[in-house]
């Protein structure tokens, strides 16, 4: 498992979109297996789930993104999992990584 989370100076939508081009953008395996939205007063919330085949892992890895506004304050938090192949150990986790490299490159051009 592989985690991300930071702080982005930039509008929801704005970031939203280009999170989720970017990452069905960035491999010929990706999908959006499934999102939820969720708004109230001064606060926004967006969850996606991802997923893609993992060539180095040789399996399907999966990242769940969450973007969270409250007021003016924009939270990204993206947790990957799947890419282990071992049935009590967890080993192999590069595909989980590089998944979660790909979102990496695409928020950093968003602060």
């Amino acid at each position: 498992m592989a985690k991300l989370e930071i702080t982005l100076r930039c509008d929801f939508d704005t970031a939203l979109q280009t999170i989720c081009n970017g990452v069905l953008n960035a491999s010929l395996s990706a999908e959006l297996v499934d999102s939820s939205d969720y708004r109230y007063p001064n606060v926004r919330c967006a969850v996606r789930v991802f997923e893609r085949y993992s060539f180095i892992g040789k399996n399907r890895v999966s990242m769940n993104v969450t973007l969270l506004q409250v007021g003016d304050d924009l939270r990204l938090s993206a947790i990957t999992s799947g890419g282990s192949q071992a049935l009590f150990v967890k080993i192999n986790t590069l595909g989980e990584d590089a998944f979660l490299d790909t979102l990496r490159d695409i928020v950093y051009q968003l602060r």
